[in-house]
């Protein structure tokens, strides 16, 4: 590990967590020193493949695996033991699941009351759709995402990431972090839960908020902001890149530096209402200015007075960015068979705590620290070799 006693390091958390919503919240205490162990169901066919690519290497950085029967005797006996000494348990299995399989909130609590119980679900724990499967594109649909995402009159569209998923894991996260706070000061534990769609309902922010106070139905915009003008994309000579200029501020420097006196002597554009109000025209005129420059003219003559604008950027040449270059906004892994990974850090930032250069553990394979993890549990070898031989654990 690259530094000693990061801020999670006294917590052990087992992580019951499956598909991308769960993972993301475990990731955010693995990331930070938490001991986490994965507890993962006896797959047949597991394929290490998989295992090692960048979608499984990113999301299981710095955990451990445990291979663990939870439907047999004594795979149960064996989680009991591990709950006892751990501070927290996150899952997010379907509400039923948990309870058939015995690992829900009310029985964690019976072998360990000061345990942080997390949990992520498609709909809420409980309501008429709690029973229902959930993933991440049917909750951008129902959330009303899908409905403001897109060119109008062109049909719903989803956003381009699993963005319910990873904004319920980056909650469920949070909320372990709250309830660890109240832990350290009253020792009681609690059930933390979230699910996907309380996240994307959040994550409508204002636009939900528009409903919420007045009953206004957002729709879509496109590339255009909902609210203000001119931001959005627009075209120069030889591409495309977003510029906001919609203050009274920006607009004004925005004519300045473009010697649009045109622009700066409409009536009609003075002020932010009427440039709300003759969007279509405003970005029209714009555009005719901007695309007498290249984009990288365009965006040092904005940044230069004060106004936001931007290339729009393949994934590859946002990672070659400068800025993003200087940021160093990745780590090494280094995995026992495929060498040197280049997974993405947390992008959270603390002073007194480096990002390092290096993530402790890469993403593990099936069962590969089942043996470790049960010894630190003073389980004695010949125990260990007892339940690998009747498939309790891998």
């Amino acid at each position: 590990m690259d530094q000693q006693a990061l801020p999670l390091s006294r917590y052990t958390v087992l992580d019951l967590t499956i598909a991308r919503a769960g993972p993301t919240a475990v990731r955010l205490l693995a990331d930070w020193g938490a001991n986490v162990i994965r507890i993962e169901a006896p797959v047949e066919g597991d394929i290490a493949g998989s295992r090692h690519g960048p979608d499984s290497q990113n999301l299981h950085r710095n955990k451990r695996s445990l291979c663990l029967d939870l439907k047999s005797a004594a795979g149960k006996v064996v989680f009991a033991d591990l709950v006892k000494k751990a501070d927290v348990v996150m899952e997010n299995f379907r509400v039923d699941v948990k309870h058939r399989l015995g690992v829900d909130y009310e029985s964690v609590k019976k072998i360990n009351p000061s345990i942080i119980y997390g949990s992520i679900s498609g709909f809420g724990q409980e309501g008429p759709y709690a029973k229902r499967p959930a993933v991440d594109q049917v909750i951008q649909g129902m959330s009303g995402l899908m409905s403001i995402t897109g060119e109008p009159e062109r049909g719903p569209m989803r956003a381009g990431i699993a963005v319910s998923d990873t904004s319920a894991g980056m909650f469920l996260g949070q909320g372990i972090l709250l309830a660890l706070l109240h832990r350290e000061q009253t020792g009681e534990g609690q059930w933390v839960h979230t699910s996907l769609l309380e996240a994307m309902l959040c994550k409508l922010d204002f636009q939900a908020a528009r409903y919420t106070m007045n009953g206004e139905v957002a729709g879509q915009e496109g590339n255009n902001h909902p609210t203000l003008s001119p931001m959005g994309v627009f075209h120069t000579s030889d591409g495309l890149v977003n510029l906001a200029a919609s203050t009274d501020k920006m607009w004004n420097a925005f004519c300045a530096v473009t010697k649009a006196e045109s622009l700066m002597n409409n009536d009609e554009y003075r002020s932010v209402e009427g440039r709300l109000k003759h969007r279509d025209a405003v970005w029209n005129e714009v555009n005719e200015i901007t695309t007498q420059f290249t984009s990288a003219e365009l965006v040092e003559k904005m940044n230069s007075v004060g106004i936001p604008c931007g290339p729009i950027n393949s994934i590859g040449e946002a990672f070659e960015d400068d800025q993003v270059s200087f940021l160093n906004m990745t780590k090494t892994a280094i995995h026992p068979e495929n060498g040197e990974l280049e997974l993405l850090r947390s992008p959270i930032n603390m002073s007194n705590f480096g990002q390092g250069n290096r993530f402790d553990k890469p993403g593990p394979d099936l069962g590969e620290h089942s043996s470790e993890i049960l010894r630190e549990l003073n389980y004695s070898d010949e125990k260990i070799a007892e339940l690998m031989a009747d498939g309790t654990i891998k």
